[in-house]
């Protein structure tokens, strides 16, 4: 999937389009012309003389030429039959209706396959797919009712549910829609394939998803850069966050990332806007297309409600708004409007003094957007009675907007309209607006949110357009011949080592070398059990800590010794060879977990979190994506919890930050060499030092793929 470039123009732009079916052809013909398609209309059933008005064909042999588009509404069967012949006439591209492909087991896999070959180089849309809408050139391969209406200019939706879809279309929130594609199984083209195809029409201003999965994640970061670079935003709502592990670890890493996890990853690497729910879909989607580059997040609220201004404050914060107070020409001009029974501030609630006077309402909204905020917010709710008797009260609010409108020309600041609850702002109202170049936000929360969105990928595009962003993923090559080996703690930590990983000055040795390794190593010193079966130590008490002495490190042994052999009975007992002997590392300002957890789809992934004991008590970890660079690194920790730690926490001294950057780039880079090979590695804790002392590996665990024809890694 995803392998071939396929251009869509002829597809999604169709000056004639076949029909194959009955009832799912005739609804879609019904759509078309309902649209206002202008193209040929070519129905195809071997038995109607006509569907809809228009002359029906037998076959698709029988048409009186090549179709640029194909709806086929037959069942799966029959599908793969008419899509063969369809690629052998040199169609430009199908949709596929039928449904009891790859998505029902086995046997519809079978079946997928074979309409993938059927296919041949023509692209298909489908299986399992409503189809595509297109507003813009007025064209509809899509069967069911749907909202919206032709368009000049907007945004385009991708969306794996065909019904979410058509619900989206439907929306009364002025998002207008150039195309509307239902993904369906992706069995030919993908989202990538779609990316592309929309980035080719330069009447598509944003691009909005609901995925559950991506089914080529490179072709999808390619596609997110070309977006990024054009200026084209994408906005993405995916579903499924459940974790379910495929493969059971030995280290903490797994249980800190999974699919969800990575793909969020993803997201913020290309400049991907992810949002949770449809509504904040819209809006964000709205803001984009009516909005522009904003230049900040430093905005100032007008309302005439102190508790409208109050939740303003809160939710502005929370979405990580600025709400910079007004400058001291603007105080001046502002109080000398109001006097004393006014508090000037940013949220400002102007009160009632002044509703319906629309010159002062106009004077308080030019004087707040004078100054150097970069957007101004106009809180309003509209009347929902629309009764004659009322009218003239109703027009009292038409006035505040409208002076928001005059304040907003004056000054050129960016103006918004935002209402607490969508319902609050009609139709008539939005169209008025959007009109006049203020942008209507429905929903207080949504349309913050959508916002603050916007302002982030901006303020993203100026800083990353230029970067190479595109991750390195999974390649696809099997490892169903290959066997899972870990190294022992002493191997794991040599192999980092040579990577510049910096770990405690130690020795491996014999129980009865142990005591001497102690005196040179230095003390105090840590006595662990090494080998394959010692994976989680302290579980199997084969670690003991701060021993000052050589008979202390005997005792150590000893009881380490002892307690590993009592977790075993009969045949499993374990017996302890080797003891790594290692300086204790002390006066650490925190401590990291860092590791490497590889997943099917993206390959080998960093995460950073909490280490030592933390790691079991709290959730406090970030995934990166390979390959990664110093400034990533640096912004991914300093969204940790424990990142207070790292810059001194009530008077306690700074962490080396640099030496952890370095530590976790040199993890990165082990990653890199063994992309195809890397199963799992986990440094936990990564002892952070005082600033200008270093960070240490404290303990290390490596788990690689090896063909169990392969010598021990420890003999290599």
């Amino acid at each position: 999937m995803g392998k071939r470039s396929y251009k869509l123009a002829r597809l999604f732009s169709p000056r004639s389009i076949a029909f194959v079916g009955g009832t799912i052809a005739a609804m879609a013909i019904r759509r078309s012309v309902e649209m206002g398609y202008q193209g040929e209309i070519w129905p195809v059933h071997p038995t109607r003389k006509s569907i809809e008005g228009f002359q029906c064909y037998r076959s698709i042999e029988d048409l009186p030429g090549v179709p640029d588009a194909a709806h086929v509404g037959v069942n799966r069967e029959q599908t793969i039959k008419i899509v063969k012949s369809l690629s052998k006439a040199g169609a430009g591209g199908c949709v596929c209706y039928a449904a009891g492909f790859a998505e029902m087991g086995a046997q519809g896999r079978e079946l997928e396959q074979h309409l993938i070959e059927a296919a041949g180089d023509m692209p298909l849309i489908g299986p399992n797919t409503f189809g595509f809408l297109n507003f813009l050139d007025r064209c509809a391969l899509w069967p069911y009712l749907f909202g919206c209406g032709p368009v000049e200019r907007g945004v385009a939706l991708i969306s794996q549910s065909g019904n979410i879809a058509m619900n989206l279309t439907m929306n009364f929130r002025s998002v207008n829609f150039t195309h509307v594609i239902g993904t369906g199984n992706q069995s030919v083209l993908g989202t990538g394939d779609f990316i592309d195809a929309l980035l080719d029409d330069d009447r598509v201003s944003a691009i909005g998803m609901y995925i559950e999965g991506i089914d080529d994640i490179n072709h999808f970061s390619r596609a997110a850069v070309r977006a990024l670079r054009k200026g084209v935003p994408i906005v993405v709502m995916k579903v499924g966050k459940t974790e379910a592990s495929a493969r059971q670890s030995s280290s903490h890493t797994s249980s800190l990332t999974g699919s969800d996890t990575l793909h969020d990853a993803l997201f913020k690497r290309l400049g991907v806007i992810r949002v949770h729910s449809l509504n904040r879909m819209l809006e964000t989607l709205k803001m984009l297309d009516f909005s522009g580059p904003l230049s900040g997040r430093n905005v100032l609220s007008l309302s005439c409600s102190g508790g409208e201004a109050s939740i303003m404050a809160d939710l502005a914060d929370g979405f990580g708004l600025e709400m910079k107070p007004f400058s001291d020409a603007q105080m001046a001009d502002l109080n000398a409007q109001f006097g004393n029974y006014v508090t000037v501030s940013n949220p400002f609630d102007y009160n009632t003094s002044i509703w319906g006077d629309g010159a002062a309402q106009q004077r308080c909204f030019t004087s707040a957007m004078s100054g150097d905020h970069d957007a101004a917010f106009l809180i309003y709710d509209h009347p929902s009675n629309d009764s004659e008797e009322v009218a003239d009260e109703v027009n009292e609010w038409v006035v505040a907007l409208d002076a928001f409108i005059e304040a907003h020309k004056r000054t050129g600041m960016p103006a918004f309209v935002v209402s607490t609850i969508s319902e609050l702002l009609p139709k008539d109202m939005r169209d008025h607006l959007v009109s006049n170049g203020v942008i209507p936000l429905q929903g207080f929360e949504d349309g913050l949110c959508a916002y603050a969105a916007a302002a982030g990928y901006y303020a993203f595009r100026e800083e990353n357009s230029a970067q190479d962003l595109v991750p390195k993923v999974f390649n696809g090559s099997s490892a169903q011949h290959q066997q899972a080996v870990f190294l022992d703690e002493w191997e794991s930590k040599r192999q980092l080592q040579n990577f510049g990983v910096t770990t405690p000055v130690g020795e491996l040795a014999r129980a009865a070398d142990a005591a001497a390794a102690a005196e040179r190593v230095g003390y105090p010193v840590v006595v662990k059990a090494v080998g394959e079966s010692f994976l989680h130590k302290s579980d199997l008490g084969a670690v003991t800590l701060r021993l000052h002495s050589a008979e202390e490190v005997a005792t150590a042994v000893e009881r380490i010794a002892d307690s590993v052999a009592m977790q075993g009975v009969g045949a499993d007992q374990v017996m302890v060879e080797n003891f790594l002997v290692e300086k204790m590392v002390t006066g650490a300002v925190a401590e990291l977990i860092v590791g490497i957890k590889r997943d099917d789809q993206f390959g080998p992934a960093l995460v950073i979190g909490a280490g030592g004991t933390l790691v079991e008590l709290i959730i406090d970890s970030v995934s990166l994506l390979l390959p990664t660079n110093r400034a990533a690194v640096a912004e991914a920790i300093g969204t940790l919890t424990v990142s207070k730690l790292l810059i001194g926490f009530r008077g306690s001294p700074a962490g080396d930050v640099d030496a952890v950057i370095d530590a976790i780039l040199s993890i990165a880079e082990f990653a890199q060499e063994h992309w195809d090979t890397l199963l799992e590695l986990d440094v936990n804790p990564l002892m952070v030092l005082p600033k200008g002392q270093g960070a240490v590996a404290a303990d290390a665990l490596i788990c690689l793929l090896s063909d169990p024809t392969d010598k021990p890694f420890a003999e290599m």
